[in-house]
């Protein structure tokens, strides 16, 4: 059986709509592509626009972004479209988990047109694309093992060189890893984390990657057993360990991670 999924819309209309679709992990404006008057045709020069101006932190295309996650996430691009929703244009792709899904099953990624014509993406849990395709692909596939799809592609979420695009001043991340012989285990997290306007202390606007590790080597058990990694950044800023391992492995070169442990960090 699959999974149960978000229910779009079936009568939709204005801000309202708008609120409630760009409010959820998954927005539901395939269902007001389906319904509402405002949409127009799938051949717009907004898209034409966006496909060929739109890159990633990396330098994909919008296109070549769409194919890669497709070859290794659930993950199926079905129509391109442009809706009008409170004043506000917005260009979409609709997507699938599965080729035989319904219209109910299917999801969006929309980007809001702003006055200056550049392109706002306004599905958050899609964030992730904006670093690039690993990074969409691994939070879809991480989503996927939450929501207890069967084909999830873990071969890919556990792959340490799909987390290259984590860069610290000792080199890239998944690099790192299969260098101090470490494998990646459950949970993963690749995320989007946006500021909350009623918490102004707490983080937010940051990619947060989270993992869980063992590695095959000697050091503390709490790090070389389900040893906890996170990274984080900010908009234009560079990545930032946050744990304790992370930051060991953003400090000090695979083989000298556990040279020296001090003793606040033998308590812990």
């Amino acid at each position: 059986m699959k999974p149960n999924r978000p229910a779009v819309m079936r009568k939709v209309s204005g801000r309202r709509a708008l609120l409630f679709c760009l409010g959820r992990s998954l927005i539901c404006m395939a269902a007001l592509a389906a319904t509402s008057n405002s949409v127009r045709a799938i051949e717009s020069p907004h898209i034409e626009r966006f496909k060929s101006t739109w890159r990633a932190q990396d330098g994909e295309t919008i296109e070549q972004l769409i194919s890669n996650v497709s070859k290794v996430a659930l993950f199926v691009p079905r129509m391109w479209g442009v809706i009008e929703l409170d004043q506000n244009d917005y260009v979409f792709v609709m997507w699938t988990r599965h080729p035989d899904d319904t219209l109910d099953e299917q999801n969006v990624i929309a980007w809001r047109i702003a006055l200056d014509g550049t392109f706002q993406l306004a599905s958050t849990y899609a964030k992730p694309m904006e670093l690039g395709w690993h990074a969409l692909a691994l939070s879809l596939i991480a989503t996927e093992v939450k929501e207890d799809e069967r084909n999830a592609n873990l071969r890919f979420l556990h792959d340490p060189s799909n987390f290259n695009f984590v860069t610290t001043t000792q080199g890239r991340l998944g690099d790192l890893l299969r260098q101090g012989r470490c494998t990646i285990v459950e949970p993963v997290g690749v995320d989007y984390l946006p500021k909350q306007k009623d918490k102004p202390n707490e983080k937010g606007d940051l990619w947060r990657v989270l993992l869980l590790v063992n590695c095959n080597i000697p050091g503390p058990l709490a790090f070389t057993h389900n040893g906890v990694i996170t990274f984080e950044k900010s908009e234009g800023q560079d990545w930032e360990p946050q744990s304790s391992f992370a930051k060991r492995i953003a400090a000090f070169p695979p083989g000298s991670w556990f040279a020296r442990i001090e003793p606040k960090e033998r308590e812990e």
